[in-house]
């Protein structure tokens, strides 16, 4: 450990797999009291486990964030339990990809919901108590999706292209308060986040046997990368970061 977040409470969203899970073990690691929320109690619960299992500090934390109540507890109970919040990661998400006009009602609500209004009703909730502390860093989990598009994905496409422009709002409206915002934009990241999508794109083998043709770094990402510039972001050696939209993506959209 070098202490890059020595001390700082992070809540952390989707933590239970992927990005999320990564990303809360990568804070831990480097000094950060993690709160691992996740709308699934069990990976919830695991990934606090490995954190305290290697020596860090961690709690679980069940969540629905698309329900406004349910954020607002999270930031309040955190606050109750560590003192404040400082880093809010909001990166839970989900991608059901499907043929546009066959898209069901449920999956649209479902996915704005999830994608959109969580990122909202959470960064709601921790503005008070950043504002109090006068610092804060928000992470807000985009998409590569949310620069350019790919087939089958128009109504994700859509959420992360409005957590591009909630992440430069808030930046602006926030940024003489102490508190920064920022997004990262991931590529294709080894994730089951995407596992649906292969599936419509002639598998996972297939995808990842011809990534080069959109990844020009020639693989998938890694979780760990991602979470790599989550510590950053929220690390004070981000302290001049601000309303930025960082992309990790193989080089995909320098094409």
């Amino acid at each position: 450990m070098t202490g890059r977040v020595q001390n700082k409470v992070c809540i952390v969203t989707g933590a239970g797999s992927g990005i999320g899970e990564a990303s809360a073990i990568r804070l831990a690691e480097e000094g950060g009291k993690v709160v691992c929320g996740d709308i699934n109690s069990a990976t919830a619960e695991a990934t606090a486990a490995k954190i305290a299992a290697a020596g860090g500090i961690a709690s679980s934390y069940v969540i629905d964030i698309s329900k406004a109540d349910q954020c607002d507890s999270i930031v309040a109970d955190t606050i109750g339990k560590y003192g404040s919040v400082d880093v809010l990661v909001n990166n839970a998400g989900v991608n059901m990809p499907s043929v546009f006009h066959e898209i069901t009602n449920e999956i649209i609500d479902k996915t704005l919901n999830v994608n959109v209004k969580g990122a909202i009703y959470l960064t709601r909730a921790v503005i008070p108590n950043m504002i109090k502390s006068g610092r804060g860093s928000i992470i807000n989990m985009s998409s590569v999706n949310g620069l350019v598009s790919e087939p089958y994905l128009s109504v994700y496409s859509a959420s992360k292209g409005a957590i591009v422009m909630l992440t430069r709002g808030i930046a602006l409206d926030y940024a003489k308060a102490g508190i920064r915002c920022n997004a990262i934009c991931p590529g294709w990241v080894d994730t089951p986040i995407n596992y649906a999508h292969a599936s419509m794109l002639g598998g996972l083998e297939h995808v990842y046997s011809t990534i080069s043709s959109f990844q020009p770094i020639g693989r998938p990402g890694t979780p760990r990368e991602i979470a790599h510039l989550v510590l950053f972001l929220a690390s004070d050696e981000a302290s001049f970061i601000t309303g930025s939209i960082i992309s990790a993506d193989g080089g995909m959209t320098a094409q």
